[in-house]
């Protein structure tokens, strides 16, 4: 999760410099700052998937479990 964290902090400090040079009515700055925006969406989104619960990391390490396996109907 921190690198994505850094991935933010890196295209603020980029948005900042288009916008900087382009002007803030730009389209570049406008595309520069969308492009925060999206991954500042992804990381939260990231934050609100819930953590494995401990049965789903049992299941995954040993998936040949009885008590993992999986039934079709």
């Amino acid at each position: 999760m921190t690198d994505i964290h850094n991935r933010i902090e890196e295209e603020v400090k980029e948005a900042r410099a288009v916008c900087d040079l382009s002007g803030s009515d730009s389209a570049e700055c406008a595309a520069a700052w969308d492009a925060v925006e999206e991954l500042q969406a992804e990381a939260s989104h990231q934050k609100q998937s819930k953590p494995k619960t401990p049965f789903e990391k049992y299941c995954d390490d040993n998936p040949e479990a009885d008590e993992c396996r999986i039934y079709e109907e």
